[in-house]
């Protein structure tokens, strides 16, 4: 059974019109929970990854045990005022409004080669700011994984069109 038939979809969550793409169908399953690190770490383990970057939270749960499986460590990046020393941030926009991600001012060395994972892609929006935040701090992206692509609200092409590679392990159509 693949991973997409393992992820629920929920309608009109949090909003009527929304198709919310829930994970955690995904991970409390342990052969799909499995499969989604193996095919995550397969795609990346020659790539000479020195850290992996996770966008909260979802990403967290996904890029740690990446990060164990290729070696390296795992650095968060949060919302606004959530990391409790130093931090850098960017600001980004949502369809009403804005918002900020930060991380730790130490957290990434210079030259670093970073794989950034977050559960979905959409508008890129999030995805976006944190590349540029990972460049601000001195790593080098090597790519942006992503478990689920939403291909039709464009975030995908906006981050391909930017230069950074993309790689999801499924798609959904809509939004």
């Amino acid at each position: 059974m693949p991973i997409k038939s393992r992820i629920r979809t929920i309608p009109h969550y949090p909003h009527q019109g929304i198709m919310f793409r829930d994970i955690t169908t995904l991970l409390k399953d342990p052969v799909g929970l499995r499969l989604t690190i193996e095919k995550i770490t397969n795609q990346y383990k020659e790539a000479r990854i020195d850290t992996v970057v996770g966008i909260e939270a979802r990403g967290f749960i996904i890029g740690t045990p990446v990060a164990f499986q290729l070696h390296t460590g795992f650095i968060p990046i949060r919302k606004k005022n959530k990391l409790p020393a130093k931090t850098a941030g960017r600001d980004y926009q949502l369809e009403y409004g804005s918002d900020r991600v930060e991380i730790h001012v130490d957290a990434i060395q210079q030259g670093n080669r970073v794989l950034l994972v977050d559960d979905l892609i959409a508008t890129g929006g999030t995805a976006e700011a944190a590349v540029k935040l990972i460049e601000d701090m001195g790593g080098e992206v090597v790519a942006c994984c992503f478990v689920i692509d939403l291909p039709d609200v464009g975030g995908r092409a906006r981050l391909e069109k930017s230069g950074y590679e993309v790689f999801s392990l499924c798609e959904f159509e809509g939004g």
